[in-house]
């Protein structure tokens, strides 16, 4: 029989104060909450954490490194560049339509406007993964400016995941949109071939 984990740990605090950022963001969740979702006294929060700042941060760190740790070790590896990209893709489109609360973490987190917050998640949790991301663009594309290269990845992954509750009410909407494989396929024809390629070099 496996070892239970003990409970009220700094690491189950993480995992059960995700779902509260991503219900109701940073400004929307109070250290008693968490502390009540957790089964904690606050006190007790605050011996792991100093505040809720810290927690918030070290929430959305757990929560990026449980999700896309997994996917950085795909941009490290050798081989072709486009077929480690095209795996990026496609690893990252499964894990978002997977992983709701995660999603509506990062969607609180791109919202924040506090610029010292932005600058530690930044610094702290998105930089490891960025820079693999711009390394490999350097490679797929050497011509182009890696920074907006890899914003563009990451939005043509996300967006369809943050439109879906109004992109079933607009024209030629078909439910195979839903499919990650299919969203994943999408992205890759455009990074491969971009918007001016013909459908027969897209089919190559």
């Amino acid at each position: 029989m496996a070892k239970q984990a003990p409970r009220n740990t700094r690491e189950e605090i993480l995992e059960l104060s995700v779902p509260l950022f991503a219900t109701t963001g940073f400004d929307g969740v109070s250290m008693r909450d968490i502390a009540a979702a957790v089964g904690v006294t606050p006190a007790a929060l605050y011996h792991h954490f100093s505040d809720k700042e810290q927690l918030y941060l070290n929430a959305v760190g757990y929560a990026f490194e449980e999700r896309m740790g997994p996917l950085k070790a795909l941009l490290d590896a050798g081989g072709n560049p486009w077929d480690r990209l095209a795996s990026f893709v496609v690893q990252f489109t499964r894990m978002l339509a997977k992983e709701e609360n995660f999603r509506r973490l990062i969607q609180w987190v791109l919202l924040d406007n506090d610029e010292q917050r932005l600058q530690s998640l930044a610094d702290e949790v998105f930089r490891d993964l960025f820079h693999a991301l711009r390394h490999l663009a350097g490679e797929v594309a050497p011509g182009q400016d890696p920074q907006p290269l890899v914003i563009s990845v990451i939005g043509l992954v996300i967006y369809p995941f943050e439109t879906q509750s109004v992109r079933r009410f607009l024209p030629g909407y078909q439910r195979q949109h839903e499919d990650p494989e299919v969203i994943a396929r999408h992205v890759i024809d455009l990074l491969r071939n971009g918007l001016g390629g013909s459908n027969e070099e897209k089919s190559q």
